[in-house]
C-alpha cells in the first residue's frame, strides 16, 4: 500500500492499531473547541463524530509533555483543544473563509493538515484553579497577536505583557521536550514530527 492511498474514514478510527483515544491519556483535560459553537465558524463540526483520538505516536509524546509539567508546574494541566480533524472537517473550515487572507492560518486540504493523520494538537494550560492561563489571545485568534514569532515585537509595543509571553514560553517548553515542533502563525498549535514525513508516511482521516 503506498502512502499516497492510506486513508480511512473517521468512523474507522476506533479499534485502528494507529490510533488512540485521548481517554487513554492520563492527566490531561479536554475541551474539542470544534464539536462545540466556541469556534470561529461558530458551530459544531464534529458531531456524530468522536474526534477525541490521536495517531498513537503523538498520544505517547503528550504523555511526555504531562509527566514534564507535573514535575515543573506542580498543579498546571494540559488542555487539548483540537487533536484529531478529519479531512472533510479541513474542508469545511476552508470553505468557510474562502476569499478572506485569514485562509493564511489553515492548511489547504489538497496538501492536507497534519490535524488530519491524528499528529498535530491545538493545546493550551490550566492553572491549579482550572483556568486557562493568559495567553494574551483566545484560541484560534486571527491576528498577529497570536503569532509566536512577533512576540519580541508585539511585547515591546505593548500588545502582549511579560506574563502572557512567559505563559507562552511554558507552553512551548512543554511541547518541545517531547519532540512537537510549534508553528510561527499561532501559539496554540504544535506538530509532532516532521510535516512531510507525517504526509508520506501516516494514514490520513477523512
Amino acid at each position: 500500500m503506498t502512502a499516497l492511498t492510506r486513508t480511512i474514514t473517521s468512523e474507522e478510527v476506533p479499534g485502528h492499531a494507529e490510533f488512540r483515544h485521548l481517554s487513554t491519556i492520563a492527566g490531561i483535560q479536554v475541551d474539542l473547541r470544534y464539536a462545540s459553537r466556541d469556534n470561529f465558524v461558530g458551530r459544531d463540526l464534529y458531531s456524530p463524530l468522536d474526534c477525541a483520538w490521536l495517531h498513537r505516536d503523538a498520544a505517547a509524546a503528550i504523555e511526555q509533555v504531562v509527566t514534564w509539567l507535573a514535575a515543573q508546574r506542580p498543579g498546571h494541566t494540559l488542555l487539548i483543544l483540537d487533536a484529531l480533524r478529519p479531512h472533510r472537517v479541513q474542508e469545511q473550515l476552508w470553505d468557510a473563509l474562502a476569499g478572506t487572507p485569514l485562509r493564511m492560518y489553515l492548511a489547504d486540504p489538497i496538501r492536507g493538515s497534519i490535524h488530519s493523520y491524528g499528529m498535530a494538537v491545538d493545546v493550551t494550560i490550566l492553572d491549579a484553579a482550572a483556568r486557562e492561563l493568559d495567553m494574551g489571545t483566545g484560541f484560534d485568534d486571527m491576528s498577529e497577536r497570536s503569532h509566536p514569532a512577533l512576540e519580541t515585537e508585539l511585547l515591546a509595543s505593548g500588545e502582549l505583557t511579560a506574563q502572557q509571553v512567559a505563559n507562552r514560553q511554558l507552553l512551548r517548553d512543554a511541547m518541545f521536550q517531547a519532540g512537537f515542533a510549534g508553528i510561527n502563525s499561532e501559539w496554540w498549535h504544535f506538530d509532532c514530527g516532521d510535516r512531510d514525513a507525517v504526509r508520506a508516511g501516516f494514514i490520513r482521516v477523512l
